[in-house]
């Protein structure tokens, strides 16, 4: 059985680079809302740093929600436990942590990840250059995860990664789609509106999934069809069926290798099941904040079982 503290090391590993790309993200949409607008723009860049979960840090350090200050706090600040700077760095210390357990692959592209990333967010970012240094970042990050899933053997290590990875993303699908959902639009008669349509597409093109999801749907941007396809498309990779499809199951990997079943297993596989058998008009007629706040909640309580569960401390 993989040591406790191993099996931390590379699930946080795998958490704090997919928190990495996945903050790049939610700035990516906070940014395309941005520039749906023509005057002040602070409703959206506040809502990206209430999504992210920082807006206590954030107050305590900038007075104002702009593009500037929100990037910045989001991207380089180091007393910020969730930037870009901070998870990358605390990536690459679990993955020294567990350097015997990773292929020499893997440790050279977070390494390497690691100093693009440290020179690239040296210095504050002009808005001009947002783009290319938030797709820089997704581009490092992405090559770390294509190098460990093409080296690693699928083995108790493997499994551990995965569950840390898909466990991070479902909770930042989670909080892009509620970004849209935290901005209140001018008024309700923009819904349906050129507008608010665009805003549905931007959320789409920041988790890499607007031409896929023309596959699906063609061009038909109606916002019930894009929150179906992040939400309960098990196809989607970025969606939360997706997501707790593959913690599901290599949840089961361990309880087969370990020979038992534990509290982490149990709600896993209740999510699953809800995810698979709700339908998307159910949740917006229930609300969607409130759904996307209670599944953050209980994807969070998950994480906690899984360290508890598998005595990570």
């Amino acid at each position: 059985m993989l040591l406790g503290r191993t099996a931390n090391g590379i699930y946080w590993m795998n958490r704090y680079i997919e928190r990495a790309e996945n903050m790049a993200r939610l700035i990516d949409a906070g940014l395309r809302m941005a520039l749906t607008r023509t005057s002040n723009t602070s409703d959206e860049w506040a809502s990206v740093v209430v999504s992210a979960g920082a807006e206590a840090g954030f107050r305590t350090k900038h007075d104002e929600f702009t593009a500037r200050s929100v990037t910045d706090y989001l991207l380089r600040d180091t007393e910020n436990p969730s930037s870009v700077m901070s998870s990358i760095d605390a990536g690459r210390i679990n993955a020294r942590m567990v350097r015997t357990a990773l292929t020499r692959e893997t440790w050279e592209a977070i390494n390497s990840g690691w100093m693009v990333l440290k020179k690239l967010l040296s210095r504050p970012i002009d808005e001009p250059d947002l783009p290319r240094v938030l797709d820089t970042i997704k581009r490092e990050t992405a090559l770390i995860r294509g190098c460990f899933y093409g080296t690693m053997l699928r083995n108790e290590i493997f499994d551990f990664a995965q569950i840390g990875t898909y466990v991070e993303r479902a909770d930042n699908t989670a909080r892009i789609l509620d970004v849209k959902y935290y901005v209140l639009l001018p008024s309700i008669s923009w819904v349906g509106s050129t507008l608010d349509n665009y805003q549905w597409e931007s959320i789409l093109r920041s988790v890499s999934a607007h031409r896929s999801y023309r596959w699906v749907y063609e061009a038909d941007y109606r916002p019930t069809n894009i929150a179906d396809f992040l939400i309960v498309n098990g196809r989607m990779p970025r969606s939360l069926a997706f997501s707790y499809r593959m913690i599901e199951e290599h949840l089961g990997f361990l309880a087969r290798d370990y020979g038992e079943r534990h509290a982490c297993h149990d709600t896993a596989r209740q999510t699953l099941a809800r995810l698979q058998v709700g339908s998307i008009k159910d949740i917006f007629d229930a609300g969607l904040h409130e759904f996307l706040r209670d599944f953050i909640r209980d994807n969070n309580k998950l994480g906690n079982q899984v360290a508890q569960d598998y005595r990570f401390y």
